[in-house]
């Protein structure tokens, strides 16, 4: 049985969100106070794994509250209406009590609300082709069946059958098998078959975390009185997964056996977390069970005490789980409740409310994967969330938005509609699609401007420049750049650094390709001593040029280069540029571009003004400028070749 649709209605801030569609996994994004929360406790109330009661006082919209009888002179408010899809097995089991045309399609609601005593189903049942089965099933003859002639529903072939002055024994056994549905009704024992199968729902809050410290004395009080809390609740489902209970913890003389069964649990749920869990790898959970000491805190100064540890193999220390970071905590008791749901209550939904709010970015992108790759085969997973590292960005079709809509009418007075979800994200505020706009940027990013080589540079001239030479030399039949590397602008040599920062975390070969001035050869160096850059894969152009200081366009000859200069920007007569010229405009330098914008300064009439993109904007668009044969054009070709070379034996097979 599939969750295919929700509606949610007369629920703390929700007043009616409209019906909107589940999949294997929905993320509700919205901002903080949208609703989101009392959505998926909402749809927890229709089927809670745990205790759980839709409550007037707390749950009805606050603002209506005081007009609950008048607006429910029944006592009932619906809370939550939803669309379940039947899988095989369901009309499997329906086929075997009322043959298989008893369902007229494979869709049936469930709802469900306060003042409820139970859900209330809506089966589309053929009452005349379950009838229909029965009689063929009892093997009914054309006199018995005639007993029968214009009756559907079960109540009225009971009826008809004990209206019988003499009844056969066929007529007999199938009207003790109608009269034991429940009230004698098709639809009731579709229902009863069908309330066997529906998945339980298992609801989590980032708040949720497991008790780092307990005691069993306290816990088993707590238990008796039904004044659980949330993470005493986790710590059982622990001690359920490891195969004990708090009653065997309490008096043991077997503490080893029982330590033994919790470490044992332990290994396993921290084996899952680690395959997940990338910020350390060093980490290990023990559990310790012992017994309190009279000069220990109260209540653990008494009694057997279970204390959760978290070991730190780098620096071989040991501290109590609570005293760990919030994010840490919180996946371990999630993954302690996990396991032990599927050991009970197998088929379920998981609905997770804000997970991971407190793990770094990373870790909640591990999270997602978790989810992705452990939930989903056997789970329909709803969550919520306001960060953009839980935004499934390749699968945004499962990605709903949550907005609380208040509007204002022409007198600028509030009309509040309360939470509503739309996957139109054309008609949400730019606060509600900050954390949708966010997960699509940095994923546009890393798909759009890195690749599994990437070759950082500091400009797209530098990009043109290099693509226009690249192509000059495989049509030479000679080394270019092998297409295998990305070309990615960076911006400058001081944005190299936060841009390998950003994104040399996705384990991408990097290497970078700057130009130098004498004043930069120290960041050069700081450079090359970045934790996620290799040394020898940072290069300069002055590497390939022999000069002190180069961009680059001193790959080209000083000649080749004011060429370029004169047919980019028409320079004739007394503008035209030489070598000579070039070199002379500027002598303190060695950068050519430095000298073109001190020979651009002096020349006289209406001449573009210089800019650096703008050559190799034209060499891209006039590669025939690199057919000529002469010295400064094989000169610039070789070194490039050389460059190219130098790069092409850093890639990685992939």
């Amino acid at each position: 049985m599939k969750l295919k649709t929700v509606r949610v209605t007369n629920f703390r801030s929700v007043e009616d969100s409209g019906e909107f569609n589940v999949g294997d996994m929905t993320c509700l994004v919205g901002k903080n106070e949208a609703g989101k929360t009392a959505l998926i406790t909402a749809l927890y109330g229709l089927n809670p794994y745990g205790e759980f009661a839709y409550d007037k006082t707390n749950d009805y919209p606050r603002r209506f509250v005081s007009d609950f009888d008048e607006r429910n002179p029944d006592g009932r408010s619906l809370v939550v209406s939803t669309v379940w899809t039947l899988d095989e097995d369901d009309v499997a089991a329906v086929a075997a009590v009322l043959g298989d045309a008893a369902l007229s399609k494979r869709e049936i609601g469930i709802a469900r609300g306060i003042g409820y005593t139970d859900k209330e189903w809506s089966v589309p049942v053929d009452h005349a082709a379950a009838l229909a089965f029965l009689m063929a099933t009892h093997e009914l003859d054309a006199v018995e069946r005639e007993v029968l002639k214009g009756v559907a529903k079960a109540k009225d072939a009971v009826a008809a059958v004990a209206a019988q002055a003499q009844q056969s024994p066929r007529l007999q056994a199938l009207q003790a098998v109608l009269a034991a549905f429940r009230e004698q009704d098709f639809e009731l024992a579709v229902v009863d078959v069908l309330a066997k199968r529906i998945p339980k729902f298992f609801f989590t809050s980032h708040f949720n975390r497991m008790s780092g410290e307990v005691s069993i004395n306290a816990l088993t009080a707590a238990k008796a009185a039904n004044t659980l809390t949330p993470s005493d609740g986790i710590f059982l489902d622990f001690l359920a997964y490891a195969g004990t209970t708090v009653e065997e913890l309490v008096g043991s003389t077997k503490l080893e056996e029982l330590k033994a069964k919790c470490e044992g649990a332990s290994n396993k749920i921290s084996d899952e977390m680690f395959e997940y869990w990338t910020q350390n790898d060093a980490l290990a959970v023990k559990i310790d069970i012992a017994a309190g000491l009279p000069g220990d805190k109260a209540p653990f100064n008494a009694g057997n005490v279970a204390k959760a540890w978290i070991t730190n193999q780098h620096h071989r220390a040991s501290v109590p789980l609570s005293e760990r970071s919030a994010g840490f905590v919180w996946f371990f008791s999630f993954l302690a409740q996990f396991k032990q749901l599927q050991k009970t209550t197998g088929d379920a939904i998981i609905l997770l409310d804000e997970p991971g709010l407190t793990l770094h970015g990373r870790a909640q992108a591990d999270l997602l994967r978790y989810i992705e790759e452990r939930l989903l085969p056997n789970h329909q997973v709803i969550f919520t969330t306001h960060s953009p590292f839980m935004v499934p960005s390749d699968r945004l079709s499962d990605v709903l938005i949550v907005e609380d809509v208040v509007k204002y009418d022409n007198r600028r007075r509030a009309i509040v509609e309360g939470t509503k979800v739309r996957d139109d994200v054309l008609m949400v505020s730019k606060e509600t699609l900050f954390p949708l706009q966010g997960a699509l940027g940095y994923d546009l990013t890393q798909s759009l401007f890195i690749g599994k080589n990437t070759l950082l540079v500091e400009g797209p001239s530098d990009v043109l420049y290099l693509q226009a030479l690249s192509s000059a030399l495989t049509q030479r039949k000679r080394t270019g750049l092998d297409p295998r590397w990305t070309l990615c602008p960076s911006g400058g040599i001081d944005k190299i650094a936060s841009f390998a920062s950003l994104f040399g975390a996705n384990r991408l070969n990097m290497a970078v390709l700057c130009d130098v001035a004498v004043n930069e050869k120290g960041k050069i160096e700081k450079l090359r001593r970045h934790q996620l850059l290799e040394a020898d894969q940072v290069f300069t152009i002055a590497d390939f040029t022999g000069q002190e200081e180069s961009d680059v366009e001193d790959l080209f000859p000083h000649g080749k280069y004011a060429q370029l200069l004169n047919e980019t920007f028409a320079l004739k007569g007394k503008n035209k540029l030489t070598a000579e010229t070039l070199q002379a405009a500027d002598t303190k330098t060695q950068r050519v571009v430095k000298q073109a914008e001190a020979a651009f300064r002096v020349m006289q009439g209406d001449v573009d003004e210089f800019d650096h993109f703008a050559p190799s904007g034209w060499l891209i668009r006039n590669p025939a400028f690199l057919d000529a044969k002469d010295d400064d054009t094989a000169t610039v070709l070789d070194r490039v070749e050389h460059l190219f070379k130098t790069f092409n034996g850093l890639l990685r097979k992939v």
